[in-house]
């Protein structure tokens, strides 16, 4: 498989992917945290933002609430910058820009701001030669965080449950795309949409899958992320599935799921040297 170069090797910015659905219960941290650890674990060096002021993705690499003193709330109000509020995680070559419920007034303490959707931009553009990979993971709603994470990507990755109404929130989704790639961010593209939740017992989860792939085509990931028990207990352990039980079917999908995105990146396969 082709992979890219580490961005640290060629001292080009790593690819900024924001994951997001404005509707919520797709399966959107989870894809988030669990894509960043398996690409963490192929050997890239990936930096997960946590932009949703729940701080669920921050909870789920491990961090507690008493180990969040310097956050995305302190870097997007300018107190410090971004490479003070990174911390590392138990996972080698993954690190995490925290989230604390605070996040959630950034609206209306940015509200006089002009620049206000440009922050995350101007504030991770430091980082960024430093990653392979920076995922951003947006809350479940259009507001000034998750505008400020389109505007900042290269792209943007939709999960997407097999459930009645997928269509429906990726046409939402699609739309917003739309509307910042027409104001704030032109180059912001379609990532790819990752099919989460799938029970293949249910021929409801088929039809979803057939009818997502349809309209959308290449830009749906082969792989598809099963209902699996194991990918529900594993925050509550601080751990990505793939630490909590490697063997497990959501573990398994989301490893292909790290394959198969960085075989989408192509380019040469120039891996540090161990």
């Amino acid at each position: 498989m082709s992979v890219p170069a580490r961005a640290g090797e060629t001292g080009a910015p790593g690819r900024l992917v924001a994951v997001a659905n404005q509707k919520g219960g797709v399966g959107k941290t989870t894809t988030a945290v669990n894509l960043a650890a398996a690409v963490a674990e192929a050997g890239r060096e990936v930096l997960l933002v946590d932009v949703d002021p729940q701080g669920n993705a921050t909870t789920h690499l491990g961090l507690g609430h008493a180990k969040r003193r310097v956050s995305l709330y302190d870097v997007l109000l300018g107190r410090v910058p971004a490479a003070n509020a990174v911390q590392p995680t138990e996972i080698a070559n993954l690190a995490v820009l925290p989230s604390v419920v605070d996040l959630s007034a950034v609206e209306v303490e940015l509200a006089q701001d002009a620049e206000r959707n440009l922050r995350l931009r101007n504030a991770l553009e430091p980082l960024r030669a430093a990653y392979d990979l920076v995922l951003v993971d947006c809350p479940p709603s259009l507001g000034v965080l998750t505008v400020n994470a389109l505007a900042a990507a290269d792209g943007v990755l939709i999960p997407l449950q097999c459930e009645f109404f997928a269509l429906e929130g990726l046409s939402m989704i699609l739309r917003t795309v739309d509307r910042v790639r027409r104001g704030s961010n032109p180059k912001l593209k379609i990532e790819g949409i990752v099919l989460t939740m799938y029970d293949r017992r249910n021929n409801l989860s088929d039809q979803v899958a057939a009818d997502v792939r349809g309209f959308m085509g290449a830009r749906v990931f082969e792989t598809v992320i099963p209902r699996n028990v194991r990918i529900s207990e594993a925050p509550s352990y601080g751990q990505p599935v793939g630490r909590y039980d490697v063997q497990c079917a959501g573990a398994i999908a989301y490893a292909h799921l790290a394959r198969e995105y960085l075989g989408r990146l192509g380019g040469p396969d120039r891996r540090r040297a161990a």
